[in-house]
């Protein structure tokens, strides 16, 4: 499976984050559809889940799950419009200070992909693991 994943700042440099219903607290993103790249799969899951318009930056490395054959491309983004809205993949939605977020992030490795996006020193990156 390859997926797409965005780390979304606004102005004040805050992270988005959303409250999935499985995970907990997350940075929006999702399987990369039939036909779609991933550029258009990191914007289209960022409205989706969470009503942003986003901008990408740039591309910051993958991580891949070995064992379960899943791939995930992350972005870095600016967040450029749209009102914030829930969906049924996000329970809340809203913009944390980076230092609050990181610890709101509890789910696997997802802290660390969001510390890779926001370190250049880390970039690009790729990172392989077997879950």
């Amino acid at each position: 499976m390859l997926s797409a994943a965005t780390i979304i700042l606004n102005e004040e440099k805050e992270i988005l984050l959303i409250k999935g219903p499985r995970r907990g607290w997350e940075f929006p993103g999702g399987q990369v559809e039939e036909g779609e790249s991933l550029h258009n799969a990191a914007i289209r899951e960022a409205k989706e889940e969470s009503g942003a318009d986003i901008e990408i930056i740039k591309f910051c490395g993958v991580f891949q799950n070995v064992k379960s054959s899943i791939s995930n491309n992350l972005f870095l983004a600016n967040y450029v419009g749209g009102e914030l809205t829930t969906s049924s993949e996000s329970l809340e939605v809203g913009f944390f200070p980076t230092e609050k977020a990181l610890h709101m992030v509890t789910w696997k490795n997802f802290r660390q992909r969001m510390e890779y996006c926001l370190d250049e020193e880390h970039q690009p990156f790729y990172v392989a693991f077997n879950e």
